[in-house]
């Protein structure tokens, strides 16, 4: 066969989704994407209040906020060149091991709060403390402290177990339940100092989304060869091929995360009120749906990925801002 023909034969093999697998897909990375988010902000208004060490949040200020946009590019094209050089098998071998770590102790931490629910009160659940020192005497400096019990044991054992499905498979459910861990520890624990922050880190990330993506193939030349759980996927051909479909349908970690910290804050700053009123969450949540719904029909109707910040930063700073506006509570929301 001459190549013409070679390349009309491969155009024809080449998978097309039908409209309920890929209505099916998009459907369950939204659904997905919202529930880090929810839960996310939800446990963020509780771990302000925490005076666990384990559990104290990581705040980002504006000048944090400002330099994110330039080390993610640093980062990225870092990585593209990588992947450029060396060899693909060897670089994700390297971070699945690093990956199979920090998701095994980030659904570990997700999961603690629900295991605690579940086990009856006659669990013998024993306290435990991982303690690591460095000198003695008066001049004795604590570099670990950790503090656990048997249900964390019961979790890390768990995590543990879809940790290994996820280095020996790589399936695509053992990924989402990391990516899913990872968001949701994201937004919990990354807590913006004011809104002022937040509207430097997601303007700085709006314009690091949009060149990276239309100004250059970098971004998703990454996407595509970075086997790690930095994204939600969801096979558009899992009605014909069930759970070994392979055709993904796929949603970066940061299109949730970034959003997500921002409208934890909202719901933090509607608590701040103490008018037992929502308003600022619910609006920004239901603009998070509206934006991310908009990326996937831009992305479904032009056949192009999409920057989905493009979409999301306006709506998710947009529609709270002109409802504070409206209720005159602007300059509080700003403080």
């Amino acid at each position: 066969q001459d190549s013409s023909s070679t390349a009309a034969l491969n155009a024809t093999a080449k998978f097309v989704a039908t409209p309920e697998g890929t209505a099916l897909a998009y459907g369950s990375l939204v659904f997905m994407a919202l529930l880090p988010i929810f839960f996310g902000a939800l446990r963020s208004v509780t771990c302000s209040k925490s005076k666990n060490a384990a559990d104290m949040p990581e705040t980002i200020t504006s000048r944090d906020a400002a330099r994110f946009p330039i080390i993610a590019s640093c980062t990225l094209f870092g990585l593209y060149l990588f992947f450029k050089v060396f060899s693909q098998e060897y670089i994700n071998l390297l971070l699945s091991v690093y990956f199979f770590v920090l998701g095994v102790l980030a659904l570990s931490h997700t999961m603690s709060p629900l295991m605690s629910r579940i086990f009856p009160a006659s669990f013998p659940n024993k306290q435990y403390q991982l303690l690591f020192t460095q000198g003695s005497g008066e001049s004795k400096e604590e570099i670990v402290n950790y503090e656990f019990d048997t249900k964390n044991l019961v979790c890390l054992l768990i995590s543990s177990v879809v940790g290994v499905w996820y280095l020996l498979k790589k399936h695509w459910i053992a990924n989402n339940l990391f990516g899913l861990a990872f968001a949701l520890n994201g937004v919990e624990l990354l807590h913006l100092n004011n809104v002022s922050t937040g509207c430097i880190l997601l303007g700085g990330l709006f314009i690091y989304d949009v060149f990276w993506v239309f100004g250059t193939n970098v971004m998703v030349t990454v996407a595509k060869s970075f086997e790690a759980p930095i994204k939600l996927v969801f096979p558009q051909d899992l009605l014909e091929k069930g759970l070994e479909a392979s055709n993904f349908a796929m949603l970066g970690l940061g299109d949730i995360v970034i959003p997500g910290i921002f409208i934890a804050l909202l719901l933090r700053f509607d608590v701040s009120l103490n008018k037992n009123s929502r308003t600022y969450f619910y609006s920004s949540f239901l603009a998070y749906i509206f934006g991310l719904g908009l990326t996937i029909f831009v992305m479904h109707t032009f056949k192009h990925a999409q920057p989905a910040l493009l979409y999301l930063v306006p709506a998710c700073v947009g529609f709270p801002v002109i409802i504070a506006l409206f209720k005159g509570e602007l300059t509080e929301m700003f403080r």
